[in-house]
């Protein structure tokens, strides 16, 4: 089963959800991150608003790390040291090899195409290795670390994303829109205001990411606190809600997976507690007869993961709360206070799931 996770920018997963992803992963499910408005952008071009907005300022750069490239895990011994005594000689290999070429024949003979089996993990017949190709997931390359060392915001903050996705251990799809300051949304009347009508937001492609990782249940943010760019993921999911009535014939149908979740440290400062808190028609594009019913996640067993997770994101703990420590009492006072709202007395997430009435 997979749960897709839609974060307008990196960081807001992990801050609204990071305690329910926590918990998915400790029962073996898998969960995958859609990043989405994480382009890159000049810094020599930003305003003093827009690297305030987008969590910077004079903050020292992201130190270079080695820790998470394979290209620096090293060999336990030196493949100068003679072979130990367990070591296959030549003839062994070849015979292993000639084994696997076998069985690789008996398992694709069906197929119109035809597979080599190689023990040695050498590239086969023109094709790639594996290993050497990037994939989702934490691949924190020489090249990301390099831009974000050398003052790419966009690169700094996809690092830091990488690297909660490897504590996380889940999956994550970078989009690469441009943030609405790249767009030109200047201040905070605009960026916590209306979208304009020349910024949709991105239905199509957020679509077609969704449907190839065929989730169980997609969380979308709320828009609580409304950021621009939440504004627009949430005007995703109510298209998604929207989609059966699309088809002549029955088509899909999200309702029951598309699920929103509260925008922290949004509703954290807001005081939020019901729907209604949300600004005027924030809610107009639900489809009639579907709901949006709350659900929370008891997180009590994950908050001190979750607070290590938001760690992860340097660049933002300053602006957002004015430190770690102060990060780590406000996750644990919004979370004491959903888990009261939800009557289990400890530390809850609380999500609104879609359901048909």
């Amino acid at each position: 089963m997979t749960h897709v996770f839609v974060a307008p920018h990196p960081d807001d997963v992990a801050l609204s959800c990071g305690g329910l992803i926590a918990g998915l992963r400790e029962l073996g499910q898998n969960v995958a991150i859609l990043t989405v408005f994480s382009g890159t952008g000049a810094t020599d071009r930003l305003t003093p608003y827009q690297r305030e907005a987008l969590g910077f300022g004079s903050k020292a750069i992201w130190p270079a790390t080695e820790t998470f490239n394979r290209a620096n895990i090293r060999n336990d011994h030196s493949i100068a040291e003679a072979s130990p005594p367990w070591a296959a000689a030549a003839d062994r290999l070849d015979a292993t090899q000639s084994d696997a070429d076998q069985a690789a024949r008996r398992f694709w003979q069906r197929s119109s195409w035809y597979r080599r089996a190689d023990i040695h993990n050498r590239p086969m017949a023109g094709q790639p290795l594996v290993d050497e190709q990037s994939s989702q997931g934490a691949v924190v390359t020489d090249e990301l670390v390099a831009e974000a060392d050398g003052g790419d915001i966009a690169a700094r903050r996809r690092l830091e994303d990488e690297q909660f996705a490897l504590f996380a251990e889940a999956a994550v799809v970078h989009l690469d829109l441009a943030d609405a300051v790249y767009r030109g949304y200047q201040g905070d009347p605009e960026l916590l205001g209306a979208p304009r009508s020349d910024d949709p937001a991105p239905i199509d492609l957020l679509r077609r990411e969704i449907a190839r990782l065929e989730p169980q249940t997609v969380y979308l943010p709320l828009g609580v606190g409304n950021h621009v760019d939440h504004q627009l993921m949430r005007q995703v999911g109510l298209a998604l809600l929207d989609e059966s009535r699309r088809w002549v014939m029955p088509g899909p149908d999200y309702t029951g997976i598309v699920t929103f979740y509260e925008d922290f440290p949004y509703a954290w400062w807001q005081d939020f507690s019901r729907l209604e808190d949300l600004p005027k028609d924030a809610l107009a594009g639900l489809p009639a007869g579907v709901s949006l019913a709350p659900e929370y996640a008891d997180i009590g067993d994950q908050i001190e993961r979750k607070i290590r997770g938001i760690g992860l994101y340097a660049s933002q703990i300053d602006r957002l709360f004015g430190g770690q420590r102060p990060m780590a009492d406000a996750v644990r006072s919004h979370g004491a206070k959903i888990g009261a709202l939800g009557g289990n007395g400890g530390y809850a997430e609380r999500y609104w799931s879609s359901t048909r009435v």
